[in-house]
């Protein structure tokens, strides 16, 4: 698909991902596919949505459900066929849906031809596509930890003293980004599926493609010995050269839109990764996301306490220096690899109701840049609980757990921390109706349905129009007014003075204003209030006097001087 010379096309879209695994299985095997996806496009259309980020359909063994793929140029059995997805390209056109990929090229599985041919011989031109080291003590060539735990390098099988190396699970192995031939196989493949009609990609762990090439071990950070990957791995010098490259050889040729998940990405780096020459056209901002725990890939490691004053504070923070690089932001409160956030940002158990719910949506959806909604987050679903690690499937989730068992945690603390985090918690099934399988499916799905459900599903919300599905739908209907989309793609944001309680914001052009104003809190929450007029209350009332109101519990309001009909 060849988007014009408008570089920002996609400054109005809505993102709606889809973990297909999990959204709608249309042939009763318990897994979700692709036909599923096509079944629900009306439903995806009815969000407001302009373009779908599909999580991995690609060939895969689904150590990492997806993550690590053995074919980039096969759709998985389990998900359909390539007609399968040629047609879901096609009933997505005729909705105005576009759809993006996930680029994962950091790593691929052990099954891809590549590696198995790698394997075969020290003298495979393969061995370069990948990471090999041979020590002559027979001992690991240093003390990285990988992400999931670990070493970062697993031995050859049948070549003592050789290793290869993974950032991720030892079913995952790296990419070697410094041979030139395994980039342009890269590119290649990359450009095959731009040319097949895709609008871009999101971009998996793209700031871990350049490693320092010193191999050296760093002190150890845990009692294990080992040092976070992190550390030698993540944003190293030289990765600038690689993805410029990545930028010219593929994207740029299609004016594709491109999402990096760039997790460390230095303030001073900001610009080149979305400034307006940037490698991407966003980067998601994870400043807020992770805002409950002490360490992103560790997180057993320990929660945060934070307050929604420094909610706040993150959140403007981060809009300020993107702002100040002329950058664009790709805003989420989840994805597949996040809990549900109602669970997550409202932390008593007694206020995760849609009205919260409602108010996480207010507050991040009109912030500068594109709003991603993660499939069953616009029915405020919430996390489950499971009673004993067996019941988990991902593989993050057991491998904190195992580290966390490692390093004195009780089994009962653990499991506790393993819920309360799991990106199992935003991949069970997706619930469309109140039935036993929520319409996912007649069978008993691939992982179990979650376990608070009661009228947090498609059917019930539909009819109800104070639900949080049609607080979403309303939301997209404001957000595409066109004065409205006009302040939203080019105006300024400011923060609103309000109580440390209150998120509250306005985006402003020229004379035109919209105003967002969010208690986040339990309490009831006097503040002064524009005088405009309110296009949007999640609570139908508001107590006002002069020019001050009150706000109720997670009431949200929208208020804005424009005239429109």
């Amino acid at each position: 698909m060849d988007f014009n010379n408008n570089t920002r096309w996609w400054r109005n879209e809505i993102i709606y991902q889809v973990y297909p695994r999990s959204f709608q299985d249309s042939n009763n095997d318990g897994v979700g596919d692709l036909k599923g996806i096509i079944s629900r496009l009306d439903y995806i259309k009815s969000l407001g949505v302009t373009m779908i980020w599909l999580s991995p359909v690609y060939q895969s063994p689904m150590v990492d459900m997806g993550y690590d793929i053995s074919d980039y140029q096969a759709i998985d059995p389990r998900f359909g066929t390539m007609d399968d997805f040629d047609n879901l390209l096609i009933e997505s056109k005729k909705r105005n849906i576009k759809i993006i990929m996930d680029l994962v090229i950091n790593h691929t599985s052990d099954q891809h031809k590549w590696f198995q041919n790698a394997l075969t011989s020290p003298n495979s031109p393969y061995r370069k596509y990948y990471i090999f080291k041979k020590t002559s003590n027979g001992k690991v060539p240093n003390n990285w930890r990988s992400i999931f735990g670990g070493s970062t390098w697993t031995e050859v099988p049948n070549e003592p003293g050789t290793f290869y190396f993974h950032t991720f699970a030892p079913q995952q192995p790296d990419l070697n980004w410094e041979n030139p031939a395994m980039r342009k196989e890269i590119y290649k493949m990359i450009n095959w599926w731009l040319k097949k009609g895709i609008a871009g990609f999101r971009a998996d762990a793209i700031t871990h493609l350049k490693k320092d090439l010193d191999w050296a071990s760093i002190p150890a950070d845990s009692s294990d010995g080992l040092a976070s990957v992190i550390k030698k791995g993540q944003n190293r010098p030289g990765l600038n050269v690689f993805l410029n490259e990545l930028k010219k050889e593929t994207f740029d040729k299609y004016h594709a839109l491109t999402v990096g998940e760039a997790y460390g990405v230095p303030e001073k780096d900001l610009a080149k990764f979305i400034g307006p020459d940037g490698y991407f056209s966003m980067i998601f901002d994870f400043s807020y996301m992770n805002i409950d725990v002490k360490n992103t890939d560790e997180w057993f490691r320990g929660r945060n306490d934070w307050t929604v004053k420094q909610l706040k504070t993150t959140i403007f923070n981060a809009q300020k220096k993107i702002t100040q690089v002329n950058g664009w932001s790709a805003n989420v409160l989840e994805n597949h690899d996040q809990p549900r956030v109602l669970s997550k940002l409202i932390k008593n158990p007694q206020e995760q109701t849609p009205v919260a719910a409602k108010a996480l949506a207010v507050m991040y959806y009109f912030l500068p840049g594109t709003p991603f909604i993660y499939q069953g987050q616009e029915l405020g679903m919430k996390n489950f609980e499971r009673k004993k690690i067996s019941d988990f499937n991902d593989i993050s989730s057991l491998n904190n757990y195992k580290m966390a068992i490692k390093e004195g945690f009780p089994e009962e603390a653990a499991l506790k921390i393993i819920n309360a985090r799991s990106r199992d918690n935003a991949r069970t099934p997706m619930q469309w109706t109140n039935e036993t399988f929520a319409g996912f499916s007649k069978v008993q799905p691939w992982l179990e349905m979650g376990n608070d459900r009661k009228n947090i599903n498609v059917a019930f919300e539909d009819a109800d129009k104070a639900s949080v599905l049609n607080c979403y739908r309303s939301l997209s209907h404001i957000r595409n007014i066109q004065k409205v989309s006009n302040i939203l793609s080019n105006g300024t944001l400011h923060e609103y003075t309000a109580p440390e309680n209150i998120i509250a914001y306005y985006r402003e052009l020229g004379n035109e204003r919209l105003t967002i104003i969010v208690n986040l809190s339990s309490k009831n929450t006097e503040l002064i209030v524009p005088n405009e007029k309110i296009i949007f209350n999640t609570i139908n009332t508001l107590e006002t006097k002069e020019n001050t109101a009150v706000l109720k519990p997670y009431q949200a309001i929208i208020s804005s001087n424009i005239e429109y009909n």
